[in-house]
Parts: structure tokens; sequence; C-alpha cells
């Protein structure tokens, strides 16, 4: 009988004993408000971003129009690394159409060096030509002006203006700071020297519509965005700077907004060469005279973050209004380069916030591009940036941007 006490007891204490550590690690896993604790949070976190990623499925349409665009950039890249306005070497030129420029430039590089970032890690080879091409050229140029290259008229320059060479530059480098195996000094070297030639040369109303162009404004998104995705790199950017460009956005709004109900025209009249131009801040020319470029770079710039989507709800709404018209899609009437990176600018915008706009956008405007990819692989412009690396670049960036984290 004893025996059997004593067992019992045993038996008691040792069931106890385990009742007290599956109790103590039980309440490790919560705080003093029995919540569960960070640890536990982001692990259940982590599993269910991991079941969401796993049941988005891609769509085997774009992956099928990206590879192809993708494989015709890497297949007319030039010997000494760079792409120009419709290939990286002579043999890729369409003979019947007339190019603004010959040779291979800074900003049409680091474009397809962009979209080829997009495509996929088999591409790897082709950007790191693309980054020492570019870097040369930021190495030779001088400490002071905004400019990286001595191209001089090529076609992006001419649309976009002069200077958009130094912030697409700065965008690529930003992109691929810290991700190459060897040579990353090298890449952070050029990405300071390109963030303080902008920093440097905005101009007083915070804009950098300098130097012309037919539409500088979108010239003004990609300087404005460089410096933001070099913040994000951990670069020191001058907040000052970007405060300037916030305003001058804000202010650009408002003051188009404010002839429209004033009936307040545009100066001047086209060329041929594009619509009438709108004055910006100041009586600058800020933009061509297409409300679509200068409402998708707004919206890209005043969303990056949740306090500028809050401070700025009512000029983000008013945009998102915009984009089941069809019209105001359109842009110019027909689809260039500058439809295309506007609409690259409306889908970055959008999918900070995610939710219905983002993704009914995503797959309008998808659909709209993916109508518009030539057998070859490629896209082009049907006016103003025509070039086919800038356009099927530009349109590559489009339809993956829902791969963006």
């Amino acid at each position: 009988m004893k025996s059997l006490i004593a067992f019992v007891s045993l038996a008691l204490l040792g069931c106890a004993a385990i009742w007290a550590q599956n109790s103590g690690r039980n309440a490790g896993n919560r705080d003093s408000k029995g919540e569960k604790s960070a640890d536990v949070r982001q692990v259940a976190s982590a599993a269910k971003t991991s079941v969401a990623k796993k049941s988005v499925q891609p769509n085997p349409t774009i992956t099928v129009a990206v590879e192809k665009g993708a494989k015709w950039l890497a297949s007319v890249q030039g010997a000494d690394g760079g792409w120009g306005q419709d290939g990286g070497d002579p043999s890729n030129v369409r003979q019947s159409d007339h190019l603004e420029s010959k040779g291979n430039d800074v900003a049409n590089t680091a474009l397809a060096a962009l979209a080829l970032l997009r495509a996929g890690d088999q591409y790897r080879p082709n950007i790191e030509r693309a980054v020492d091409f570019i870097l040369r050229r930021v190495e030779a140029s001088p400490k002071d002006g905004l400019s990286i290259t001595d191209d001089k008229q090529t076609q992006v320059q001419r649309k976009l203006g002069p200077y958009i060479d130094t912030f697409v530059a700065s965008m690529l480098l930003a992109q691929v700071d810290g991700t190459f195996a060897k040579g990353n000094a090298r890449i952070r070297s050029g990405l300071e020297k390109c963030v303080a030639k902008i920093e440097h040369n905005q101009t007083k109303d915070g804009s950098w519509n300098v130097g012309g162009g037919w539409a500088p404004l979108l010239g003004t998104s990609l300087a404005s965005r460089s410096l933001y995705e070099a913040g994000k790199k951990g670069l020191a950017v001058n907040e000052e700077v970007m405060a300037r460009a916030d305003a001058y956005t804000v202010k650009n709004q408002k003051d188009r907004d404010s002839m429209a109900r004033g009936g307040g025209g545009g100066g001047g009249t086209g060329s041929g060469t594009g619509p009438s131009t709108a004055r910006g801040v100041g009586g600058t020319s800020a933009a061509a005279g297409v409300e679509l470029y200068q409402d998708a770079q707004a919206l890209e710039q005043l969303s990056r973050t949740p306090q500028s989507r809050r401070e700025n709800a009512r000029e983000i709404a008013a945009i998102s209004g915009k984009l089941s018209d069809s019209k105001f899609v359109e842009g110019y009437g027909s689809i260039g380069g500058e439809e295309f990176f506007s609409y690259l600018n409306i889908s970055d915008g959008l999918k900070r916030s995610g939710g219905k706009e983002w993704s009914e956008w995503h797959s309008k405007i998808a659909q709209k591009i993916l109508k518009l990819q030539n057998d070859d692989g490629t896209w082009a412009g049907h006016h103003c940036i025509t070039g086919r690396c800038a356009v099927t670049s530009a349109a590559i960036l489009n339809l993956t941007s829902d791969r963006v984290d």
C-alpha cells in the first residue's frame, strides 16, 4: 500500500511539473495584457503573408509578354553595354523611322536596365554591363552642373528635358545599390554624385523644369522620384529639396484647377510636335498641355508615405476619380512614351494604398498595354517618344508594377 501511495504521489508531482512548464511557455508567448508576444505575432504574420503570396497567381499572358520584351531588350544591347533610341547597335535600327539621335545614351540604357531588373535574375549580366556604361559617364562628368553626359538632343532629352539622363541614372543606381556581389562602392559613389547634382540644381519653384523639352514635368517627376529612391537606400537626401518639390506639385495642381474654373487657357499653340503648352508655377512652361501627365506625376509624388497620403487625400481622390474617363487616360490622344510613363506613375501611386482602385487600374492598363505589343516583343510610341527601347522598357515596368514590394 505504501508503495502504491508513493507511486501515485510521484505521478501527480510529475503532472504538476509538466502543467507548470507548459503554463510558463504559454505565458511567455503573451504580454502583460494577455496578448500574443511580438515574436508570436511576427510568426503568425509571416505565415499569413506566405499563404497570401502563394494564393496570388501570376497572369500567364503578362508573363509571356514581359519575357518577349525583355528578351528583345537583352538581344539588342550594344557591345558597350548601352542602348539607344531603337537598339544598342546600328543593325537594330528601323531604317524607315527618323531618329532624333544615334548611338547609345544614358537615359535609354538606364530605362532598359530598370526593366530588366523586374524581368528576372537571368538578365543580371546585362544589367551589370549597363551599370558600367552609365558609371563611366557619371565618373567623367564634372562635379558641378546637372548633366552627366555629353550627348545632346537625344529623343528622350527632347521630350523630357536635357537632364533626364541624370534622373533615370540615379533611379537605376539606387535600385542596384547594395545588390551587386562586388563594386558597390563605385555604385554608391556614382549615386551620391547624381543625388548631389539633382539637389544643387533644383529651381527656385521646386521643380527641375529646366532647359526645355516637350513634357519636362515628367522629368521633374523622375528627378523627385530618384531622390526618394536614394533616400530609401540610406542616402542623406536633403529634406528641404523634397519639401520644395512637394510644394511645387501641390501648387501646380491648385493653379491648374484655378485656371480651369476661371476659364484660363494654356500659353501658346502647338507646333506639330505636341499640343499647346500649359503654363506652370511662376509662368514657367511646366508640361505639354496634357492633363494626364500632370495628374499622374502628382499622384505618384503625393502618395509616397502614409502621412503624405493623408495630407493630400483630396488631391489624390480627385485624380483617382478621373481614371474611369477614357479621354483622360488617352492623354494626348495616341499612345506615346509619355503616356506609358504617366501610366507608371499612376500605378506606383495607387499600389501604395492597394484596394479596389489599384487592382482595377492595373487590370485595365495591363490589357491596354498588352494589345499594343508588336510581334517581335517590342512596344513603340505613336507620338513624341517613339523609340522602342524607352517604350518597351516603360511597358515592362507597367506590366510588372504589381511585383514591387
